[in-house]
């Protein structure tokens, strides 16, 4: 494990409570342990009390569970983790993701439905022209009680055999939070699924 987690390398920390997301960079690494400066004050992070992390590795994202053993201010010691695992080589966890949506532009809106995201971007079915020059305003419903609304900028896009159009693109968020939000939702879908 200790070969993986590298100095200078961006995490994302994960407490219980995801409103208090936070990230950093891991400053020293040592056996039993290693050391992130964050950007934020940890809030919602507690001694002892497990978190989620996230690093890019050259394997892939790197995930894994662990705790703070200190606090002190932007700078917290985390133990080194017993287990880890590698999420997948592309950047951000894809999952399947079925809605029927609206796709906002100033004036109106698209029908459209969702078949995959990730905190990267999403891939959508419609069977109306879509502009792919403008930029786009939707809302995803992630639960009952919790939706994130973002920018969605086309990339690309196909014309279906059998009618219709196939369109890909990338997220901009309003707040890093969403971001992260979103991330943790892909993740923690794709290991249950997985685990079914």
């Amino acid at each position: 494990m200790r070969e993986l987690i590298e100095k200078d390398k961006k995490i994302t920390v994960v407490p219980a409570d995801f409103k208090c997301a936070n990230k950093g960079t891991i400053v020293e690494v040592e056996p039993k342990y290693f050391t992130i400066e964050l950007e934020y004050e940890p809030t919602g992070m507690m001694r002892h009390n497990y978190c989620e992390f996230y690093t890019q590795t050259s394997h892939g994202t790197l995930y894994f569970n662990s705790y703070p053993e200190t606090i002190e201010g932007k700078r917290v010691t985390i133990a080194s983790p017993a287990k880890h695992r590698f999420l997948q080589r592309r950047q951000y966890t894809r999952i399947k993701f079925m809605h029927d949506l609206d796709l906002n532009f100033e004036g109106g809106s698209h029908k459209i439905t969702t078949l995959d995201i990730s905190a990267g971007g999403m891939k959508f079915r419609t069977n109306e022209n879509v502009n792919i020059e403008k930029e786009y305003k939707i809302t995803l419903p992630l639960s009952e009680k919790q939706s994130i609304e973002c920018i969605f900028i086309p990339i690309r896009i196909e014309k279906n055999e059998n009618g219709g159009y196939t369109l890909s693109g990338r997220f901009d968020y309003h707040n890093g939070i969403d971001k992260m939000t979103l991330t943790q939702y892909c993740t923690k879908r794709s290991i249950e699924i997985r685990n079914k």
